[in-house]
């Protein structure tokens, strides 16, 4: 099916732009007729766009926290190119002094840090470079600095030898780490300015050491003070003046990514925050340079690609132009529901996905499912063994949704458990063999099952197959493409597989171009916001483009 066709049939629809005329000129989905060089003829397909994802904020009981460093490090690899696992080090002006209230929030704290430097420090570092493998799994050694006034911070590094220094404030900390590669980001941005929210009139423009935030993780979603995940924790609500939203219309620049701050030793834990970068390779020099580029972006879990692009600009960069041509190229992991462009805080277009899109007519089609395993109603933990194999196609690629223990802070009474490593044992082109550990899910708005995705090349007559536990099951992908299959290992009320939707391309691939010829300030800035049925987001960081 050629691209005009593709369009035709999927579905998709653009609103808002004769709403707000913000954007004349604009051409419909799939216009290729004044595309860039690189791109005519049609939108390319996502699949070798270099994206290298991790998690640069996670916590295990290196300081406070659960599970050990090393099982850490080998959930990690089981799912992301590149990691840091961060202690706890320092709370400069660390409150509480006279209010017995916080007497044990206060107390666990400054154990962790002098655990951390009765020899914690030294080991941990050890152990991370003893862990990095060039090419395949790099790690980084990082630590956090939390405050009151300037919020909480993670210093990252690009070497492995470092200090653990001392700061008076987040500022110090900074200066003391001016002669060292070294990347200073503030998270939780939306707390409460004074209670451990950000800052924004301490952000230092252009400064090289604070190239990107991270706007979401457990904490929640600080893009702005409503949408999707709020902040829950026991730290407070999130407010106006610490958004992200709020630090863009003040004038700065940053790049925007998310991490999970999780404190169970579960790197990259599916849902709670994952960090893209575009780079050319898998190389630590590399990663370090795009990433001070602001060459960034941020997912709360499946790996969205995101191409986008303003006439040369790419997100991060700033350029200058009046006429902007507009390239927009997305590539999902489950069904889009929506692709937002935002400008200047507005969202100035909307790309609707089909409410269910219709598979292509070809013999053989790409989809993607995904596989969920857990439920049940018990305690401990469901051991899962198996494979799941294609018969009649090819498993192209392979994404894991792996889930760790749902822990954010310490709680008083809580105690110390050992991490289960989710693991894909082997994998080819028709099997996929794993190894999992589900739980019950805590709450019916709280999910806890395991998961991949598999990107799948196949007729609909061809049986994905489930093999685990001793129970085997089967479903045709023209069945899995009417709908969601779902099978109990042990009756109701017990553990379950569930086969999720096929989804066919038109439903997790779109391209778009549109041109803005009226810039509205001197410097405009530009991002894009992609949301999936499912509730998984992504985020490009934005383009600022300055008038001509």
């Amino acid at each position: 099916m050629d691209r005009r066709e593709f369009l035709k049939t999927s579905g998709w629809t653009l609103l808002g732009l004769a709403a707000v005329n913000a954007l004349p000129g604009c051409s419909h989905l799939g216009d290729a007729e004044s595309l860039p060089d690189d791109v005519k003829g049609g939108f390319p397909s996502l699949r070798d766009l270099k994206v290298f994802w991790g998690d640069v904020h996670n916590h295990c009981n290196v300081t406070y926290g659960h599970g050990d460093l090393s099982d850490a490090l080998a959930a990690a690899e089981q799912q992301l190119d590149f990691v840091s696992v961060t202690p706890h080090a320092m709370w400069p002006d660390i409150p509480g002094e006279n209010d017995p209230r916080l007497n044990w929030v206060i107390g666990y704290h400054t154990a962790a840090f002098r655990r951390l430097r009765a020899g914690g420090y030294e080991k941990y570092r050890q152990m991370i470079e003893a862990a990095n493998r060039p090419g395949k799994f790099l790690t980084f050694v990082s630590y956090e600095c939390h405050s009151m006034e300037h919020g909480d911070h993670v210093a990252l590094f690009r070497d492995f030898d470092v200090p653990l220094v001392e700061c008076t404030s987040v500022p110090d900390l900074k200066e003391r780490l001016r002669g060292y590669a070294c990347y200073v980001t503030p998270h939780h941005m939306g707390y409460q300015t004074g209670f451990r929210g950000y800052n924004w009139a301490a952000f230092p423009d252009n400064d090289p050491q604070t190239p990107f935030v991270e706007m979401f993780s457990r904490h929640g979603l600080a893009e702005s003070d409503t949408g999707d995940y709020d902040y829950l924790h026991d730290m407070g609500p999130r407010v106006w003046e610490g958004s992200i939203l709020y630090g863009l219309e003040q004038g700065h620049k940053f790049g925007l990514m998310c991490s999970t701050d999780q404190h169970a030793g579960y790197p990259g834990s599916y849902g709670d925050g994952r960090i893209g970068v575009y780079a050319p390779s898998l190389d630590r020099e590399a990663l370090w340079t795009e990433m001070g580029r602001r060459h960034v972006c941020g997912v709360t879990g499946d790996k969205i690609k995101i191409d986008f692009r303003i006439n040369g600009g790419v997100p991060g960069d700033v350029i200058r132009a009046s006429r902007r041509e507009i390239y927009l190229n997305v590539e999902a992991q489950n069904a889009i529901d929506y692709v937002d462009l935002i400008k200047n805080g507005q969202c100035v277009a909307r790309l609707n996905g089909p409410y269910r899109a219709a598979a292509p007519s070809d013999e053989v089609i790409r989809t993607k499912v995904k596989v969920n395993f857990g439920w049940n109603r018990e305690e401990e933990y469901v051991h899962w063994t198996g494979r799941l194999s294609l018969d009649g196609g090819t498993i192209d690629d392979l994404q894991t949704c792996f889930r760790g223990a749902a822990f954010t802070s310490p709680q008083p009474g809580e105690t110390e458990f050992h991490t289960r490593v989710n693991r894909v044992v082997e994998r080819d082109a028709h099997n996929v063999v794993l190894d999992l550990y589900s739980t019950k899910n805590p709450n019916v708005m709280t999910p806890a099952m395991q998961g991949v995705v598999l990107d799948l090349t196949a007729p609909r007559t061809a049986r994905l197959v489930a093999e685990f536990n001793g129970r085997r099951y089967e479903h045709t992908i023209g069945e899995l493409l009417e709908g969601a299959r779902a099978h109990f290992l042990r009756g109701w009320l017990s553990e379950a597989i569930q086969f999720e939707r096929a989804q066919p391309e038109a439903a997790f691939c779109v391209g778009h171009r549109m041109v803005d010829k009226e810039p509205q300030r001197d410097t405009d800035y530009y991002y894009v916001r992609v949301r999936q049925r499912d509730g998984q987001w992504g985020w490009s960081s934005p383009i600022w483009v300055e008038r001509a």
